[in-house]
């Protein structure tokens, strides 16, 4: 409990984070359709987005090397916040972009910093409690983020102002914080190709995971105003969706340890494909049909990542996790930058429902190539243990290093010693 409560600030300024940079999103598809901006241009803000959220990836952790954690955690705060705040300066789509490749920057970059602190602090032994802590607050964060637009006015100089200060805001908890930073990490090696190499499934699932979840989240509410809902509503459709993937985590982990994973990839999206389905004929249903949906589609999107990166794991060893982790956020970025912009240009080519049919063709094809990949090579005999990955650093792979190695009991010793 008194880890936990060290850290405290960092969980706090979390939540500040996924208010501010979490609500930009949302907020700039409502400001562009009151704006007059072409469905092609609120895309490509979606699309900045991920290029800035790539770009931080790569850079926090050779940043935090140079100038340590809380100058670095300052650096990314400010080049959100200067993004938030220039958005009613300039109103053109192409600046938007420009602006939100620096609130990309911001969330990849704080949220390396953050995970990064957490993994230099903790031990095997508290690890796990205090990752399942960093979860609900990460999970909480987004959920309210998606909330925060039903009270802020599109197009508003002060609805963006708001943003930029809680942006700030969240610079107090840890620059404050008595707890000493860690010492600087080495950076991990980028090396996309690893994770083709050890399973071209995996690669191919977190491009769908990226097809699926950042066209929705970043064009979700261009499809909610094509169907009549309001702006209040749209909030309740994007959070229901953020729902429902919070809770599919504990049973499709549960399977994903349980059965083949390749298996419960599959099927997940067998269960997209149907969810994508529905979504598409219940837009006439009314409001409650449509939120349902939304979750449902949540709950079938949402855990292909962690479950992926979980199968991907299986065929490495552990001098790799951690550029593993690395090269499975690469591609999820690179699905992630191409996604909104091509969803928007598919609804205004064919209607809301395109985009639906965009992410059902995406998981039909990851069907096929997943019953493929099962008759290339049979199941590994040894696997590691399914755990959420929020997908936010290349970090990640330290975070999780106890469940990787299938250690559960941290005063076991290694498989080759027992």
């Amino acid at each position: 409990m008194r880890l936990l409560i060290s850290f405290a600030a960092l969980f706090l300024s979390v939540i500040l984070l996924q208010l501010s940079s979490g609500g930009v999103g949302p907020l700039d598809a409502l400001s562009g359709i009151t704006l007059g901006f072409t469905r092609q241009e609120i895309g490509l803000l979606g699309s900045a987005h991920f290029l800035g959220f790539f770009i931080g990836c790569w850079w926090a952790p050779r940043l935090m090397g140079g100038v340590g954690h809380s100058r670095a955690f300052a650096a990314f705060t400010a080049a959100g916040a200067i993004g938030l705040m220039s958005h009613m300066v300039v109103v053109d789509p192409i600046a938007w972009a420009v602006m939100r490749v620096a609130s990309g920057l911001c969330v990849a970059g704080c949220y390396t910093v953050v995970e990064a602190w957490l993994q230099a602090k903790v031990t095997n032994a508290t690890r796990g409690r205090t990752m399942g802590v960093y979860r609900v607050v990460d999970m909480t964060g987004s959920f309210a983020a998606q909330m925060v637009i039903s009270v802020l006015e599109p197009a508003s100089y002060v609805s963006y102002n708001l943003l930029a200060i809680v942006c700030c805001a969240a610079l107090l908890p840890l620059t404050l914080t008595r707890v000493p930073q860690p010492e600087t990490p080495s950076s991990p090696r980028l090396r996309p190709g690893l994770a083709y190499h050890r399973s071209p499934l995996a690669a191919a699932a977190v491009l769908v995971a990226a097809l699926s979840s950042a066209s929705f989240r970043m064009v979700g509410p261009l499809y909610g105003e094509e169907v009549g809902l309001s702006t209040p509503q749209i909030a309740w459709f994007l959070s229901a969706f953020v729902l429902g993937g919070a809770l599919a985590q504990y049973p499709m982990g549960w399977l994903a340890d349980k059965y083949d994973r390749r298996y419960v990839l599959v099927w997940l999206s067998i269960a997209a494909v149907g969810s994508s389905a529905i979504t598409i004929f219940s837009a006439g249903l009314g409001t409650t049909g449509i939120m349902l949906t939304a979750g449902l589609f949540g709950l079938t999107t949402f855990p292909i990542y962690s479950v992926a990166a979980a199968h991907a794991h299986d065929f490495a060893d552990d001098s790799e996790r951690v550029e593993l982790s690395a090269a499975l956020m690469f591609w999820y970025a690179m699905g992630a930058i191409a996604a909104p912009w091509f969803a928007s240009l598919l609804i205004d080519a064919f209607g809301p429902a395109a985009l639906f049919v965009m992410i059902a063709l995406g998981h039909i094809l990851l069907v096929v190539f997943g019953l493929a990949r099962m008759r290339a090579r049979p199941a590994p005999a040894d696997r590691t243990r399914y755990t959420y990955v929020p997908r936010t650093s290349f970090i990640i792979g330290r975070l999780t290093s106890r469940f990787r190695t299938g250690n559960s009991n941290p005063a076991d010793p290694p498989a080759d010693q027992k």
